[in-house]
């Protein structure tokens, strides 16, 4: 099973969208394996987002990450980089296909909801960066034969 890292982002909190966009995520199927409250910080984000330090709008990135507490979550399931990547849609919301958590959801390229790794070893390194291991549960989940053929788990 792959894990991956979707952060709710503070706009998501504003606007009281944490329930349903996880429910979502577990309506598709991917399992729940960590999930917690944090206020990210200054150091946070430059590793987080050190990528984008060089553009214009990194500061106001980082402005508005840390202006509310963001939700931290570690999804599993088979193909779950690529499953989550297609349910939040493009990175601009007014770009996003409905039906996708951000053509659902939002209607701005930076207040989109969510951050999801782009790939599985992204998703490796973000999952370390804000979970420690003791955070992430392995347990069974029930419903699992329903929601895969038995060949696929």
């Amino acid at each position: 099973m792959e894990q991956t890292l979707v952060l709710l982002k503070p706009c998501t909190l504003q606007r009281a969208l944490v329930g349903e966009i996880i429910n979502r995520f577990e309506k598709k199927g991917l399992r729940l394996a960590g999930m917690k409250m944090m206020q990210l910080t200054d150091s946070i984000l430059n590793e987080h987002y050190a990528h984008l330090s060089g553009k214009p709008f990194f500061q106001i990135l980082k402005d508005s990450m840390m202006s509310t507490p963001v939700i931290a979550c570690c999804l599993e399931g088979i193909d779950a980089v690529r499953v989550v990547r297609s349910m939040t849609g493009s990175t601009n919301g007014r770009n996003a296909d409905p039906g996708t958590i951000r053509g659902d959801y939002c209607m701005s390229n930076q207040q989109n909801i969510v951050h999801a790794s782009d790939s599985l070893e992204t998703a490796a390194i973000e999952i370390k960066r804000f979970f420690r291991p003791e955070e992430i549960f392995d347990y069974e989940s029930s419903n699992r034969n329903y929601l895969y053929a038995l060949d696929e788990h």
